[in-house]
């Protein structure tokens, strides 16, 4: 019998190793990316303090649309670029959460850049 690895602790994995060197601060908090089958969602987090600062995600009721593709990871990097705006967030350190640099993830990252987000 031919067993299956778990994808997501891998990308556990991944994340608690990319985390212990990117960590946010006050002044660059820290872009986090999180991305289900159905859904995506991006928070800023002052590491520091251990607070969410912004938040966005396909599950809120202001997003319309199907949550699972590229152009919704798009509006949600828009989304959060816009409401980082409104709190004087400028810069931030990106963490793509130990998902690959591809696709939705790139795209809201790609969304975040042209809202305004630096990094």
């Amino acid at each position: 019998m031919v067993s299956r690895k778990d994808a997501n602790k891998a990308r556990l994995k991944r994340h608690i190793r990319v985390r212990a060197k990117i960590s946010g601060t006050a002044e660059r908090p820290r872009l986090c990316v999180y991305r289900s089958n159905a859904n995506i969602s991006a928070q800023i987090i002052d590491d520091v303090k251990g607070i969410t600062l912004v938040s966005a995600s396909t599950l809120e009721k202001a997003f319309e649309g199907i949550g699972s593709n590229k152009a919704a990871a798009k509006k949600i990097g828009l989304m959060i670029a816009e409401r980082a705006k409104e709190k004087g967030i400028t810069d931030v350190v990106f963490d793509r959460g130990g998902y690959l640099y591809h696709g939705r993830v790139s795209e809201l990252a790609d969304g975040a850049r042209e809202g305004g987000l630096k990094f």
